[in-house]
């Protein structure tokens, strides 16, 4: 027989060692002082395997609003991880937004009356695409090893958001993904500005767009009716209807099939 200890020797009950419980870290966060918005925004960042197995690997970056711990961040940071692992899509950083005022930054002006009830402020989308383009894509750069390819994903309002700035600034993202877009916002004149708009000298990008059983279907047909006499000069438009979805569950299966669409890595050349 072994050694009793003290405690043992004593007649008391010994408590066997817990571990103290860490941390389960799944990526990186940061905030920025934005002078275009004036507050600080918070970033959460995953980072792939491909890029923290490496030091020289290059990725391109994935910016999505909504992406907030308490938001989309987690799932679709689920989404990179299980797609990038299995190899039905190509491995992208994910930059998730913060949000603090929703409304507010994914929406553009509006004349509609009941549009603007549903926040204090709205139609700051100009100034959050600024943001974007002149604060936070910098700073991605500066603190990642990234590509000069850049995608957004957005459902709802982020939809909203994603589809004003391909037709507004179609050269800030090389692909666009919108689920649900709110294309009903300001009596639905960005979809039918459309036209005219995609009329203008643009690049040609990739798009994937999807609507539920609750999205705006009409408007979001109408938008790819546009786009098919242009398709050469456009790029790579797709549209998935999913009638099966609501607008509580479209993100997830959405983002699941436009990633495996439009991030499809490329077929390795026949030896």
């Amino acid at each position: 027989m072994g050694l009793l200890s003290l405690a043992e020797a004593r007649g008391q009950q010994v408590k066997p060692a817990v571990d103290v419980a860490a941390p389960l870290v799944i990526g990186q966060t940061f905030t920025l002082e934005s002078k275009a918005l004036g507050e600080t925004r918070r970033i959460n960042v995953y980072l792939p395997a491909a890029y923290t197995d490496s030091a020289t690997v290059r990725l391109p970056v994935l910016y999505m609003p909504d992406g907030g711990i308490a938001e989309d961040f987690l799932h679709v940071a689920g989404l990179v991880q299980v797609l990038t692992g299995n190899g039905t899509m190509r491995p992208f950083i994910l930059v998730g937004i913060e949000n603090t005022q929703r409304r507010r930054d994914l929406t553009g002006p509006t004349t509609n009356a009941e549009d603007k009830k549903i926040a204090p402020k709205v139609g700051g989308s100009a100034a959050y695409r600024q943001f974007i383009r002149e604060e936070l894509m910098p700073q991605v750069k500066q603190r990642y090893r990234t590509t000069s390819e850049t995608a957004i994903v957005g459902e709802s309002l982020a939809g909203l958001f994603v589809v004003e700035t391909l037709l507004l600034e179609p050269k800030l993202f090389n692909t666009y993904l919108a689920f649900d877009a709110s294309l009903w916002w300001n009596n639905g004149q960005l979809a039918a500005q459309a036209g005219t708009l995609l009329q203008k000298s643009r690049p040609a990008v990739t798009v994937y767009l999807a609507t539920s059983i609750h999205g705006d279907t009409a408007a979001t047909r109408r938008l790819m009716a546009l786009v098919r006499p242009q398709a050469a000069r456009l790029g790579n438009w797709h549209y998935a209807p999913m009638p099966e979805e609501t607008h509580a569950t479209i993100y997830h299966p959405a983002a699941l099939r436009g990633f495996r669409v439009v991030f499809k890595p490329q077929a390795k050349a026949a030896r």
